[in-house]
C-alpha cells in the first residue's frame, strides 16, 4: 500500500474532537481576540477554519480514483472559503487560513481583491513559516503567527483611514469543523 494511502487512513481516524483537543476552547478565545485586534487596522476579513480530516468522501475519491490528499486538501479549503462565504466581503479582501491536522497542512485562500496585490511567492512563504509551528504540534502558537503575518499585507493594502472603523462582515471566532 503507498505511503499516501497509509496516510489517509488518519482521516478515519480522527474526528471534530481530535481538533478540539489540538485547539482548546481557551485557544479559540485568544484567536478570537487576536482577530478582532487584527481587523482594527485594516478593512480585510480573517476566518479561520480547523479541520482534523478530510470528509469520508474526499478519502472515498482519494482511493478509489488516486485523487492525491493534497489536491483533496486544497479542494477541501476552497469549498470552506465558500461556505464560510469568505468571498462576500464588500473589498474582496478576505483571507480563510484553513488547517488540516490528519496532514498537518495549510491552506491559505484569499479573496480576488488581496489575491490581486499580494505575491503568490508571499503566500507560499507564509504557509512555509506557519508549518514549521505546527509539525511540533504548536497549533494555537503557528495560527497567532499566522495572524501575524496575515494581518501586513491587510494593513499594507486595505488600511482603515484616520478615524474610520472596521466594519466587521464575518465572525472572528475560528471554526473547528
Amino acid at each position: 500500500m503507498r505511503r499516501e494511502s497509509i496516510t489517509a487512513l488518519r482521516h478515519l481516524w480522527l474526528d471534530e474532537s481530535d481538533a478540539r483537543r489540538a485547539v482548546s476552547a481557551g485557544a479559540i478565545e485568544r484567536l478570537t481576540r487576536r482577530i478582532a485586534h487584527s481587523e482594527t487596522q485594516h478593512s480585510g476579513e480573517i476566518r479561520v477554519f480547523i479541520e482534523a480530516s478530510l470528509p469520508a468522501t474526499s478519502i472515498w475519491r482519494h482511493w478509489r480514483y488516486q485523487v492525491p490528499l493534497d489536491a483533496l486538501c486544497r479542494e477541501r479549503a476552497l469549498a470552506v472559503f465558500g461556505d464560510l462565504r469568505v468571498w462576500d466581503t464588500e473589498q474582496n479582501n478576505g483571507i480563510l487560513l484553513y488547517l488540516l491536522l490528519a496532514e498537518r497542512r495549510i491552506e491559505l485562500i484569499a479573496d480576488r481583491g488581496i489575491n490581486a496585490v499580494v505575491d503568490p511567492v508571499d503566500w507560499q512563504a507564509m504557509v512555509a513559516h506557519m508549518g514549521a509551528a505546527f509539525t511540533g504540534g504548536a497549533f494555537e502558537a503557528g495560527l497567532m503567527h499566522a495572524l501575524d503575518e496575515l494581518e501586513a499585507p491587510l494593513t499594507l493594502h486595505f488600511p482603515l483611514g484616520a478615524g474610520e472603523r472596521h466594519h466587521n462582515e464575518l465572525p472572528d471566532a475560528p471554526r473547528i469543523g
